[in-house]
């Protein structure tokens, strides 16, 4: 069973989607961007993500995984190569949609994948070290990106990224495990219907829907403004630099493995009160960063802990309503994620131009106390 090739596949894919935020300065003087334009490169990568969601990750059901995983890892690492290669921003703004359509597809089926070859009894375990790789992936995006970018150019970057995929290919075919083709009772196109049906029908997945897009509009509210005054006197931060704030939260994200046990017991109403107030507390240290670095270290632990905590939950309690939908139920739930992403990514920005970052994080804590309303308004319906 290789497990770590899961997880190491699953964190290279999902950090094609990350690798733009900590360079979007430079992208943005490369193709002349205003600021309040390059939140859009954020943005065109989660609405891909929300296209894999929606048409591309269901097709697990339907096709034999393995040769799945090859022809969207080389289709990525193409598209990898296109946006390294761009002239113009109409042309770098659709390369990035295809990058975040395939790096989802791919991160999503690849978790799908590892479960279904995983045997019951080691199937938690499976999924869990993939989803770890996941995590890993989401935090060394910014780093690696960062790094690269200094030495070789954002440009640089994806061209790395692209061979790296084309050797992922290669081990991929030659390690996953060949499964029996999906076993999914219905055509495709009903398959895609039924994701709006248990949309409808499940008041749990609506509820916390809702507050993983808030939540995430929140949390891209801030990763996409960051680099904007980090990177400008009187800091002047190399990207490196920049990136390496994704490992600061961390200790946040990791500290957050408590809400899913504390949710097992019941508890969920508490937990979810409780990251939601850390999530709106966050924005009081993250606004004195002008005058303090160590306020945004913690701005941001406490930005990732709430912000992992209410994820944590909500899929646990999405997970109980029906044990045969999962993956349809974490496509449609993923969906929220990406279209709060999006519109955080592209406010964010434009709020900087206008506002600067006193603006942001007045944006970011209205979102989140927006959240906190939304919860308390609805608790008694998914609670």
């Amino acid at each position: 069973m290789p497990t770590p090739l899961f997880a190491i596949a699953a964190g290279m894919s999902v950090a094609n989607v990350y690798f733009a935020q900590p360079l979007l300065d430079a992208v943005a003087r490369d193709f002349a961007l205003p600021q309040a334009a390059i939140g859009g490169i954020v943005t065109a990568t989660q609405l891909g993500c929300g296209l894999a969601l929606l048409f591309v990750v269901p097709l697990g059901d339907l096709l034999e995984r393995r040769r799945l995983m090859l022809a969207q890892a080389l289709l990525l690492a193409a598209v990898l190569a296109a946006v390294g290669m761009v002239g113009s921003a109409p042309l770098l703004l659709a390369a990035m949609l295809l990058t975040g359509l395939l790096g989802t597809a791919m991160t999503q089926g690849l978790i799908a994948y590892a479960a279904s070859s995983a045997a019951e009894h080691e199937r938690g375990r499976v999924v869990g070290a993939t989803q770890g790789g996941v995590f890993v992936g989401l935090l060394l995006a910014r780093v690696v990106a960062g790094a690269i970018g200094d030495v070789a150019g954002w440009r640089g970057v994806y061209l790395c990224s692209a061979g790296a995929m084309l050797l992922l290919a290669a081990l991929l075919w030659r390690r996953l495990p060949v499964l029996a083709r999906g076993k999914a009772s219905m055509a495709y196109p009903a398959l895609l219907a039924s994701m709006f049906a248990l949309l409808r029908r499940h008041r749990v997945l609506q509820v916390r829907g809702v507050l993983a897009l808030l939540m995430f509009a929140a949390f891209n509210v801030f990763w996409s403004a960051l680099v904007l005054p980090l990177s400008a006197a009187p800091y002047g931060f190399s990207h490196t630099a920049i990136g390496a704030f994704g490992l600061v939260g961390a200790a946040g994200a990791l500290a957050a493995t408590w809400a899913g046990r504390l949710a097992d017991r019941g508890r969920e109403r508490q937990v979810t009160l409780a990251a939601l107030l850390l999530l709106l507390l966050a924005w009081l240290p993250l606004a004195l960063m002008p005058l303090s670095l160590w306020a945004l270290v913690i701005g941001i632990v406490l930005l990732d802990l709430g912000g992992q905590a209410i994820h944590v939950t909500n899929q646990g309690m999405i997970f109980r309503t029906a044990s045969e939908e999962h993956s349809r139920l974490v496509g449609a739930y993923m969906l929220f994620y990406a279209v709060g992403s999006g519109l955080g990514a592209m406010a964010s920005t434009q709020v900087y131009a206008h506002a600067g970052w006193n603006g942001v994080c007045l944006l970011g804590g209205g979102i989140s106390l927006a959240a906190l309303w939304f919860w308390a308004a609805t608790r008694r319906l998914s609670d």
